[in-house]
């Protein structure tokens, strides 16, 4: 069965996280949320905020998290650097699996707003939500902003990178 278009999910709903009552939930494709060198305070801190509200597929988020990642250990190294993930797919999509085949034009034309079975997990986001935070030495912000615009690239939504240096904010 293919994956549905992002229109279908991409309006907030009531979140439907109760995992305890629904079964068959498959599991988040999101492996780690800490990345890099967990001990070290480090100067520069990039953010990368969402600037429209939407729903990110747990598999979205994993590339996402992939691409920022991969591209930081070869470019940076492991201990330069320290990437965190600050959000959960929490709320779990449903689908209302539909008859493939000859006639199933038929069988398939009712159950409108069908409750659906349980397909993959999602996070809700608002506008202006952090998404990666992302710790860099000075000498490695370039390096830093292409990392995080990658991973943008990934998202169903807009972005904006932030750049913060100590308390002052840098744009």
């Amino acid at each position: 069965m293919t994956r549905k278009p992002g229109s279908m999910y991409r309006r907030h709903e009531r979140p439907y996280t109760r995992r305890r009552y629904m079964g068959g939930v498959p599991g988040s494709k999101v492996v780690h949320y800490d990345m890099g060198n967990l001990q070290e305070d480090f100067p520069l801190e990039l953010t990368l905020v969402i600037r429209e509200p939407c729903q990110i597929r747990h598999t979205a988020l994993e590339a996402a998290r992939v691409a920022a990642n991969r591209f930081l250990l070869k470019q940076v190294g492991r201990t330069n650097f320290r990437l965190k993930l600050r959000v959960y797919p929490h709320h779990v999509i449903r689908e209302n699996k539909q008859a493939t085949g000859a006639g199933a034009d038929r069988v398939s034309s009712g159950m409108r707003r069908a409750f659906g079975k349980a397909v993959g997990t999602a996070a809700q986001l608002d506008a202006g939500q952090k998404l990666f935070t992302l710790g860099v030495p000075p000498q490695y912000l370039n390096d830093a902003k292409v990392a995080l615009t990658r991973a943008g690239h990934k998202l169903p939504s807009p972005i904006q990178i932030i750049v913060e240096s100590g308390q002052e904010l840098i744009r």
